[in-house]
């Protein structure tokens, strides 16, 4: 009994972490795309070294990133107000896209 209950959890568990990891891909290339390429660049590169290259960077740290620019916990007179009208979908997805660049 204790090792079925141990394998639904597992099961439950990966299930969970499965669709924390579905991030739309084409969703986040357009809002980057329509967004951020203006300052980090169509590829994620930036043309100006005042702003940092997000192609090929870890999206958890792009996630939590966003969230902070978002929720005003972390503030750029630039970034901040960019940030306050994502979704999570969008800041997931973004992040996706971005994480997907090779640097």
């Amino acid at each position: 009994m204790k090792k079925a209950v141990v394998l639904v959890s597992a099961l439950g568990l990966m299930a969970a972490a499965g669709l924390a990891q579905a991030a739309d891909l084409a969703a986040g290339k357009a809002k980057a795309t329509g967004v951020c390429a203006g300052c980090h660049g169509a590829n994620g590169i930036s043309n100006n070294p005042m702003w940092p290259n997000l192609a090929g960077q870890k999206k958890g740290y792009l996630v939590k990133q966003l969230k902070a620019f978002k929720a005003g916990t972390r503030n750029d007179p630039m970034m901040s107000p960019m940030a306050k009208p994502l979704s999570d979908a969008d800041i997931d997805n973004v992040a996706e896209y971005f994480s997907s660049l090779k640097p």
